[in-house]
């Protein structure tokens, strides 16, 4: 099951869960970034060892860390042991051995991506409004729309700027493509604004962020599958491959 959704590349995070308590509470909070070098086998996998501020992270070998891997079919959780570490070919690498089945991970934070994408919104009609709490989907056709730029995008909605402010709260109408499977798809999703503020040195401008309300399940994991492959891409041009 390990190979059938996460391969090399994949980016996960790495929390340690050492039941012994031979971690202290600081390490334990603790969160780091690495990504997948190999997989080994079904219940065996290389990552590399995580860096910060140009430091490497010796994560002590036979503690128990919680894993999440940000595959392209939606993130994975499962929890592993460091049974080795190692240099090779220049690169740090551990050794994580599966103490659990990995498993599909619902989290209410996405991963985010930056980028800038152009994007059409309007705020929702009194009729559309009420079709939202009756979750119909129903929406006005031919009604304007304003121009807005997603700086962000995840799974769970978008921070976007534009020369308006919407009321906090309020519910919007926001249209954007993403080129799916090489294929360019428009996406027309409601969400709630739940932050809004006006941008520093830039008078009239102000930047939301919005949560997507009764978005489709299928809609939802081609975005998530959208920002993992343009992370991959961007990983991929800054090693300069």
């Amino acid at each position: 099951m390990l190979s059938k959704y996460v391969a090399p590349g994949t980016r996960l995070e790495i929390q340690a869960v050492d039941r012994t308590r031979s971690v202290d509470d600081t390490e334990r909070k603790k969160v780091y970034q690495s990504t997948v070098y190999d997989i080994l086998s079904e219940d065996k996998l290389e990552v590399f060892m995580p860096v910060e501020k140009t430091k490497l992270i010796l994560l002590p070998v036979d503690v128990e860390y919680d894993l999440y891997f940000y595959s392209s079919y939606g993130l994975y959780q499962c929890f592993a042991r460091v049974t080795d570490r190692y240099k090779s070919d220049n690169k740090f690498i551990l050794v994580f051995e599966l103490t659990s089945n990995l498993r599909k991970f619902q989290r209410r934070e996405y991963y985010r991506l930056s980028c800038a994408l152009d994007m059409n919104c309007r705020l929702l009609e009194k009729e559309e409004i009420e079709a939202v709490d009756k979750r119909d989907g129903f929406l006005m056709e031919g009604l304007p729309l304003k121009r807005g730029i997603i700086v962000d995008i995840s799974g769970g909605g978008v921070r976007f700027v534009g020369e308006y402010a919407y009321e906090l709260n309020s519910l919007i109408c926001c249209t954007y493509h993403l080129a799916i499977d090489g294929k360019d798809k428009e996406y027309t999703l409601i969400a709630r604004v739940i932050s809004v503020k006006e941008i520093e040195k830039k008078q009239g401008f102000y930047e939301h962020r919005a949560q997507y309300i009764n978005i489709d399940t299928v809609e939802r994991e081609e975005i998530i599958r959208f920002i993992f492959e343009e992370d991959r891409k961007i990983r991929k041009r800054e090693k300069g491959f």
